[in-house]
């Protein structure tokens, strides 16, 4: 479907369209469409916009990723379909190796996931051989790469489901996400939570770690100064002080 720039909703209809050829590809479970919704319906009560809570989060999320050992990006089929060229930009731009890991899995969705990875620009991408486990979990989502999610010390979980992010948790890596529900299980048990949309978040996190590659001193007083905790309460005041606002506004 052709969508004009004009309309309104430009962006979250196009996320859609990506979402449903995600589908048609194979890289999509049509579970996936239920979970973008729910998403979606948080980024209606935040307003569509990188609010400065989540600008704060990309600031630290960048700074973590270029202070890492060994930093991961672990990628889904949602990821895939939305912010694939994104995702490598990151990779790229913090050193970060590149793992698929999905739990509706087939070896033939994971092929299919790394070639629009690697379509996108990514040199690397690992999941096709699992040779590891995550401690804990028993589903498909456990199994993952030595060489990637693993051995990783700094694992950037976006659109991430709670059990995963917290065994990680407990294999002592700092866990990054991107998850628009402040109040989901991921969102509170990670180290640093972007409570904004993928599609708007990939590329903040990209042009931030471009911006403090090489500063130290600004990466250690931003990661110094980000409490998470503080950061989902933010926004929750935020979400709260707009649907006050919009109590007050007429419809007629």
């Amino acid at each position: 479907m052709k969508i004009p720039k004009s309309h309104p909703r430009y962006d979250s209809l196009m996320a859609r369209e990506a979402l449903v050829e995600g589908v048609k590809e194979g890289i999509v479970v049509r579970q996936g469409l239920i979970a973008h919704g729910r998403g979606e319906a948080f980024d209606y009560l935040i307003g569509e916009v990188s609010i400065e809570p989540a600008i704060e989060a990309e600031y630290a999320a960048a700074g973590r990723l270029l202070k890492a050992r060994h930093p991961v990006i672990s990628v889904n089929g949602n990821v895939a379909a939305l912010s694939a060229k994104e995702t490598v930009d990151v990779a790229l731009g913090v050193g970060a190796t590149i793992e698929a890991n999905i739990f509706h899995r087939t070896e033939e969705r994971v092929q299919k996931i790394v070639r629009k990875l690697k379509n996108a620009g990514a040199k690397e991408v690992l999941g096709l051989d699992p040779d590891a486990r995550i401690e804990g979990l028993d589903h498909p989502r456990g199994l993952c790469a030595k060489a990637g999610i693993y051995s990783a010390d700094v694992v950037l979980v976006p659109l991430e489901d709670g059990d995963r992010a917290r065994a990680l948790k407990d294999m002592g890596k700092v866990v990054l996400t991107i998850d628009l529900n402040p109040l989901s299980r991921t969102s509170r048990v990670s180290d640093i939570t972007i409570v904004d949309n993928i599609t708007r978040s990939m590329p903040s996190l990209a042009g931030f770690a471009n911006e403090l590659r090489g500063d130290d001193e600004r990466i250690d007083r931003i990661l110094s100064e980000f409490d998470n905790k503080k950061n989902l309460s933010e926004v929750l005041k935020h979400i709260t002080r707009r649907l006050t606002k919009l109590e007050s506004v007429s419809f007629d």
